[in-house]
């Protein structure tokens, strides 16, 4: 479990691609959802468990893009606490999609059928006492976004920017020198303590991945 300033996050590893779902709250136990990846009951009831340990609230889903893997427990989590979710209208494509991709790796898939909200770069997303700033991050996808709480000196940065590593751009929607755009104007200028919980991996921070990710040394 990550401890940041006036925050706390979760991070669960689900489905077959080991996606990482977080679970962001505070002290007034409201909570966000980052990636609902949940694939099946079992995944589905460690979630509740948890949430039910901790005495959560849970008010809002945030995605950091449409795909497959960090959508697959979205429609359950939704109907689970009753609650909506958020997404940049770029990537509702995405999300439709993902059932194709679902059906040809042999996976169940189930379309959102909640209310969905827009997201869009510079957004507040609050919760509890606390906030995410959304930080448009295309390239990986064109509608990914990256969550910042500058006061607890986290970003969730989904499939933007991992650990020695940086998102794939071969995928509809992917455009590489779009993404290093994004990373190299909108990522690396944060504070170098600032710690990166990626969509899949472990996490980092700013400071190491400026001095050491491969991809990133031309920027």
């Amino acid at each position: 479990m990550f401890e940041a300033k006036k925050m706390e996050i979760k991070t669960f590893y689900f489905n077959p691609i080991r996606e990482c779902c977080y679970v962001a709250w505070d002290a007034t136990r409201e909570c966000v959802f980052i990636d609902p990846g949940n694939y099946g009951d079992r995944e589905l009831q460690r979630l509740k468990d948890f949430v039910a340990q901790q005495q959560l609230n849970p008010v809002k889903i945030l995605l950091t893009h449409g795909h497959f893997d960090h959508i697959l427990g979205l429609e359950d989590v939704a109907r689970t606490w009753n609650i909506d979710a958020w997404i940049h209208p770029l990537d509702r494509e995405q999300m439709v999609r993902s059932g194709e991709w679902c059906a040809q790796l042999g996976l169940a898939f189930k379309p959102f059928t909640g209310t969905l909200h827009d997201l869009a770069d510079g957004d507040r997303i609050p919760f509890g006492e606390t906030e995410f700033e959304v930080i448009a991050t295309p390239g990986h996808t064109q509608g990914g976004v990256c969550f910042l709480c500058r006061e607890a000196g986290v970003l969730l940065s989904g499939d933007t920017l991992f650990a020695g590593s940086i998102g794939r751009t071969d995928h509809i929607g992917g455009d590489y020198e779009q993404l290093m755009d994004s990373i190299a104007r909108k990522l690396l200028p944060l504070d170098g303590d600032i710690q990166v919980l990626p969509g899949h991996g472990p996490a980092t921070s700013i400071g190491y991945e400026r001095a050491t990710n491969p991809f990133l040394q031309p920027a």
